[in-house]
């Protein structure tokens, strides 16, 4: 399903990289006011939050169900995930639902958005990913992905092995992307409220110690895709979990750095989108392993 085609036979012992099996396996699905503004709004959007990854990033913010064992709160059915997104629905008034991380579990999404679909809600659906997917994946739920939000890491393959166990990821993520804007293109379709309905958002995180490669991901979405796209400039890093270990990665990025990059995005034209502050880094802190809401008092 993704680009390591690693083989793995999910109805038997033998699996791949993710660890996942032929089920469906999600470790949260909760309220999540912290994404754009575009999206979801004041009301926030319904995130269902996968379990295990097609990366291994040693500072990644979801470790604790991206690379650990699942919480006790693990959804393993389509039908029981379809009633609990349908009841956030009903109850919170939200109509937007992000699937987070779902590259290794794409047909699981989509057969909980068919549910979803035969219960009469039809809600956009937001496809948060890494970027490491497969063209041809992409191309089979075209039809049930409403915006794209892909996050472009990398633009140094010796990084991305480094840092997230990727191989070929900056070519193989812009090639994703590249589908992503065909199938979309650059414009974002706005409701009367001011929410997303369709469109394409292109995140990027900034790494301290690693503007160079935070720019020249910069030039690969203006160059090779459109200087059009809306970018969303993250600047919420901060050290967890490998990274803790890791002297290039053990420090927030600095407002210098930061700066350079979003004068770099200017400087290519890329203007439509959004900055981050830097103490954005104090409220995404979510702790999958509590009970209740992990991003409640964050």
């Amino acid at each position: 399903m993704c680009p390591r085609k690693c083989g793995a036979d999910r109805g038997s012992d033998k699996l791949g990289f993710c660890g996942i099996d032929s089920h469906v396996h999600i470790s949260e699905i909760c309220v999540h006011r912290g994404e754009e503004p575009v999206l979801g709004g004041e009301k926030g959007v319904i995130n269902v939050f996968f379990s295990g990854c097609n990366l291994r990033c040693v500072y990644c913010q979801n470790y604790q169900i991206s690379q650990q064992k699942p919480t006790k709160k693990e959804i393993t059915s389509c039908t029981q995930a379809a009633t609990v997104i349908a009841n956030y629905m009903c109850k919170e008034g939200i109509n937007t639902v992000g699937f987070v991380s779902p590259s290794h579990q794409v047909f699981q999404m989509r057969t909980i958005i068919d549910l979803l679909h035969k219960r009469g809600f039809m809600p956009t659906v937001i496809y948060n990913t890494n970027a490491y997917d497969d063209v041809e994946t992409l191309r089979e739920i075209a039809d049930y992905v409403d915006i794209y939000l892909p996050d472009y890491k990398y633009s140094e393959a010796e990084l991305s092995e480094k840092l997230s166990s990727a191989p070929g990821y900056p070519e193989k993520a812009l090639a994703a992307i590249k589908e992503m804007y065909y199938q979309k293109g650059s414009r974002l379709v706005l409701n009367d409220d001011g929410i997303a309905e369709s469109g394409l958002i292109i995140r990027h995180l900034v790494l301290p110690n690693h503007i160079e490669n935070s720019v020249n991901a910069l030039k690969n979405i203006a160059y090779e895709v459109s200087p059009n796209i809306h970018l969303s400039l993250m600047a919420q890093y901060y050290p967890e979990f490998k990274a803790l270990e890791m002297p290039e990665l053990n420090r927030n990025i600095t407002a210098e750095e930061y700066q350079k990059v979003c004068d770099a995005a200017e400087e290519l034209g890329l203007f439509k989108g959004w900055f981050q502050q830097l103490k954005s880094n104090e409220n995404y802190r979510p702790d999958f392993d509590k009970d209740g809401n992990p991003f409640e008092g964050r």
